[in-house]
């Protein structure tokens, strides 16, 4: 099993670099998990670190681990206060007409016996908000830079679908899981400022996979925001 790549490390934060299709718990019919291998990433610490966030199984990139308690409270609420910005790349099953925009719908989570559990767009669910620009297009896919607000579960997965019109390459659950091994997101770049403190700032490069099937992107690009009011 290859060795995960450490891209910020001190005192109280590590980010790593996550495997696409490595899960961060245990699944319930079993298999390999991060958990298996939080232990080698004590890096000499006597506690194991503590992701702070979630990235679905398929996603690649930036996770934020937690090295002590008191980290892991701070780290939570700034999460939960809106003041960690991540930024995504994926790849769209689909040639965008527009360059940029934010897509506002709220999700909610439905469930059935025949397709498991899924989010889907709805009035009455929680407020997701994702800004987002075209980086390239080739062969019917498109290169995407995302920006979410919020972090709902599968948000840009849904958003993709239901705000751009097409699914993320892959997507076996809000597409036809066909084009690529896995969804293409990678989760590229995570900042999270602290007090009294620089930065934990990271960026996960772009994985041998997602190479293989992306349109050029340029060398430099600015990441999308939310429009001025």
């Amino acid at each position: 099993m290859s060795e995960i790549e450490i891209l910020f490390e001190d005192g109280e934060a590590l980010v790593i670099d996550k495997p696409a299709r490595l899960p961060i718990e245990t699944p319930r019919k079993g298999g390999p998990s991060l958990e298996d291998r939080i232990e080698t990433l004590r890096l000499g610490f006597q506690r194991d670190p503590v992701p702070v966030h979630r990235l679905d199984t398929d996603t690649s990139g930036c996770l934020l681990l937690a090295r002590n308690p008191k980290a892991l409270k701070r780290f939570n609420a700034a999460f939960e206060n809106r003041e960690v910005t991540k930024h995504y790349i994926g790849l769209v099953a689909g040639e965008l007409s527009e360059d940029e925009g934010t897509i506002a719908l709220s999700l909610s989570k439905i469930s059935s016996a025949e397709k498991g559990w899924r989010m889907i767009a709805a009035k009455k669910g929680k407020p997701a908000v994702t800004h987002w620009k075209k980086l390239g297009a080739k062969d019917g896919v498109t290169a995407v830079a995302f920006t979410p607000e919020t972090g709902r579960t599968h948000q840009i997965r849904i958003h993709a679908l239901a705000g751009l019109g097409f699914p993320l390459l892959g997507d076996p659950v809000y597409g036809s899981g066909k084009g690529a091994p896995r969804t293409m997101l990678h989760a590229s770049h995570l900042i999270m400022p602290r007090e009294g403190k620089d930065p934990v700032e990271a960026a996960a490069p772009l994985p041998a996979d997602f190479m293989r099937l992306c349109p050029e992107i340029p060398d430099v690009f600015e990441w999308p925001t939310a429009p001025e009011a």
